[in-house]
């Protein structure tokens, strides 16, 4: 019981901002959560060691919420219910309301693996380390992907400029 109780203290952290990523919304992300770590415990067994604990639990995470929206047949990331927060955080910026909707829109429309690379790292808030980890590849992965999205959104943006 100790050992669950040191896993759920070291990866839980993760598994909520993974979860955070796909939902939006910090209620549902920690009730997923709850429910992650629940299968996680029910299928231990199942667990082989090839992957890293965090992939481990974020896949349990991800068919969680596959479960959940299948039960309450919603879109993943409904932009009504986005939270209202500034994209760019570390830039001297002012993003009007208007702004941030067109580039969660841009974000959301983005194919994967960029636009989950992008949801995971914004909405998430994870590192590229981290982001590789859950989706089986590499920081430098993560990265280039994630710089590739970010060129198409601002290329996205610009066109609707024109």
């Amino acid at each position: 019981m100790a050992d669950l109780e040191s896993i759920y203290r070291q990866h839980a952290d993760a598994v909520f901002r993974f979860l955070m990523s796909k939902t939006g919304s910090v209620e549902l992300a920690e009730e997923l959560t709850q429910e992650t770590f629940y299968q996680a415990v029910k299928s231990i067994d199942r667990y082989d060691g090839t992957s890293r604990v965090t992939s481990w639990l974020c896949g349990i995470a991800q068919n969680v919420l596959y479960a959940h929206l299948r039960a309450r047949q919603k879109d993943p990331l409904p932009l009504e219910d986005v939270p209202e927060q500034p994209v760019v955080s570390t830039e001297d910026v002012v993003v009007t309301r208007d702004e941030t909707r067109a580039i969660l829109e841009a974000i959301r429309e983005l194919p994967d693996p960029g636009g989950e690379i992008m949801r995971l790292r914004i909405s998430g808030g994870l590192s590229f380390k981290q982001i590789g980890a859950i989706l089986g590849r590499t920081e430098t992965w993560a990265r280039v992907n994630y710089y590739r999205a970010k060129q198409s959104v601002i290329k996205e943006l610009n066109r609707d400029d024109e």
